[in-house]
């Protein structure tokens, strides 16, 4: 008995030297690989970062877009090369699908041109008439459920996210890392990692992932869902889509899952790691900005026009999550509750025009316009009511957008900014009012949705209010124009420093070093099997000898845990040391019996 568990114990030690030699050679001939050139980022989304347009001579050009994903993508330049693909924003046809292209490349872009009515199934069907109200939590009407349509704009969807791949294919390069963005383009990492396996795939969701319960409703939520689990890296805003996300996957599969990853090996996918990576902004830009002597002016006109009464500022996105309609409500309950503020302030809400082409958009804007209305047959809403020619209307509501001088001016002025959005993915709004606050003797109050993203970050230094109780949000506007200067700094103080720190470009950063380390533990873990051990001669000198002695660590109780050498990035080559204690007890088992001897790898 003795003599089978010394047996035993020999043949799993020396599988343990030959696999460690083994595997630390392999991994470091996979590292040595990057050092070859300097490797590109392809940013994948919908839409280029750029608008064409025709010249006099009906020439296309491209005007380079500022803001939003570019702002936050420019800081990774100096370490990556970077192309972005998407839809070029028009239907081309085939004679100017080169030069158009070529126009393109020129800024670092390369397009994917797709057909009209393939968008019009794609984009504003499937993607933003199905996903979109679904991860913001609006279940489909019973009677216009799943039909024909939407099996339509499925399809539709599908065939888009296969030409999306097609254009990656067409530029990758081995070990580039291809970053994929938002809910449009689930489909591409299955498709990418089937046609190239050993691909660099990250994925980022900007909106909320729905709760379980709502995403099990989407008729196709297993072919998302798997397809998603075939990226390297899932990044999330917030940890609670992070956890709906991985609820969803112990709802749908019986694949591996802990806390921050998914073992999706079994479905042709691959360790799936996945990050917690909140987006932020770029307060620099706005506080270069109010120095402009154009944006000094327009403060001080605003000041002017708005002498003497105190400015809630609302800014939003004409959509229905963002709450317009909740907020204009709430504020007539602040009036009705307390009258006296009616020439005492205003709100001035900017609603910026989005997808007038879709009909649920329509019906917002009819909706919100009624209750700014101030005819007779309104007479019980806003304006109706606390109108007077000595002070105005109590709301100055515009459909439109502004400039970023003037955005940065309106954000300055403003006493309170209210936010009520519905669901928010993060609402970066919030972000730049405070960015534009900084610097004020006495800064503004903040009024900010539990439901948005941001209050996750930004609710410390916030008034944080649940949109859909009227009351509470009427009292919360009472009380950011009631509070005092010190309570209002502790609060600025507090949200200026979480948005001077985690920045747009610290969010690009972040996501691709998770990305760049969640690749590399996949290589750790997916290297090839160590060869096997050479059988015959181990064999035979396994019968030959009297004794043996083999060591089993059970849970790294004679070998410490792995340690990292000198590297300063996770999931690079960890080697197994053994404590120099236990090599002198082998040595001297050696010396004593002379048949101690390491198979050589």
């Amino acid at each position: 008995m003795q003599n089978y568990l010394e047996e035993t114990l020999l043949i799993c030690f020396s599988f343990l030297i030959v696999h460690s030699v083994f595997l630390g050679w392999h991994k470091a001939q996979l590292q040595t690989k990057h050092s070859h050139r300097r490797q590109k980022v392809l940013v994948v989304a919908n839409r280029l970062p750029t608008k064409p347009k025709r010249d006099a001579d009906g020439n296309w050009t491209f005007e380079r877009c500022s803001g939003g994903l570019v702002s936050c993508l420019a800081g990774i330049r100096a370490k990556f090369d970077m192309v972005w693909l998407g839809w070029p924003g028009a239907d081309f046809n085939d004679v100017e699908k080169d030069i158009v292209a070529n126009e393109a490349m020129k800024q670092g872009c390369y397009p994917v041109f797709l057909r009209q009515n393939l968008i019009d199934e794609y984009y504003n069907g499937f993607a933003n008439n199905v996903l979109w109200p679904l991860f913001h939590y609006i279940m489909p009407p019973f009677d216009k459920g799943v039909n024909e349509c939407s099996t339509g704009q499925w399809e539709a969807y599908r065939k888009a996210n296969e030409i999306f791949t097609e254009a990656i294919l067409s530029v990758y390069e081995d070990d580039d890392y291809v970053w994929i963005h938002d809910y449009h383009l689930m489909l591409v990492p299955k498709f990418l990692r089937e046609a190239k396996p050993d691909c660099n795939i990250g994925w980022f969701l900007h909106t909320p992932f729905p709760s379980a319960e709502i995403y099990r409703t989407l008729p196709w939520r297993q072919e998302i869902i798997e397809s998603l689990l075939h990226a390297n890296l899932l990044g999330f805003h917030v940890y609670d889509y992070l956890r709906h996300f991985l609820s969803s996957c112990v709802q749908l599969t019986s694949l591996e899952i802990s806390a921050h990853s998914v073992d999706a090996t079994s479905i042709g996918g691959c360790i799936v790691t996945c990050a917690t990576v909140p987006i932020g902004i770029s307060p620099d830009e706005f506080l270069t900005g109010l120095q402009k002597p154009e944006v000094k002016q327009q403060i001080e006109q605003l000041h002017e026009q708005y002498a003497g009464r105190k400015v809630i500022l609302g800014i939003d996105r004409l959509d229905y999550m963002k709450g317009i309609p909740h907020k204009l409500m709430s504020f007539g309950r602040f009036l009705e509750n307390h009258p006296d503020w009616a020439d005492k302030c205003v709100l001035v809400q900017l609603a910026v025009p989005s997808r007038r082409d879709v009909p649920e958009y329509q019906r917002l804007q009819r909706q919100v316009h009624e209750l700014v209305g101030d005819s007779a047959e309104v007479r019980r809403q806003i304006s109706g009511k606390h109108s007077s020619i000595a002070t105005g209307v109590p709301v100055i509501y515009m459909d439109s957008s502004m400039s970023p001088d003037d955005l940065s001016a309106l954000y300055n002025v403003a006493d309170v900014a209210l936010i009520t959005s519905l669901r928010d993915g993060m609402n970066l709004v919030s972000y730049e009012y405070i960015a534009c606050q900084h610097g004020k003797t006495v800064p503004g109050v903040l009024i900010l949705s539990e439901f948005a993203g941001a209050a996750q970050s930004l609710g410390a230094g916030s008034i944080r209010v649940n949109p859909w109780h009227l009351q509470d949000t009427a009292h919360a506007i009472y009380e950011a124009l009631m509070m005092g200067s010190e309570e209002r700094e502790a609060l600025h103080d507090y949200a200026f420093k979480y948005v001077s720190e985690h920045t747009a470009q610290k969010w690009a950063e972040t996501f691709l070093q998770c990305l760049q380390e969640a690749c590399s533990d996949l290589m750790e873990v997916t290297s090839q099997v160590p060869p096997l051990l050479p059988y015959e001669e181990f064999l035979s000198d396994w019968s030959e000898s009297v004794q043996r002695l083999i060591i089993i660590d059970l849970l790294e109780c004679l070998a410490p845990a792995r340690e990292r050498m000198n590297l300063h990035s996770r999931g690079r080559p960890k080697f197994i040391r053994l404590p120099p204690g236990l090599w002198q007890c082998l040595k001297l088992w050696h010396v004593e019996t002379g048949v101690f001897r390491l198979m050589p790898s």
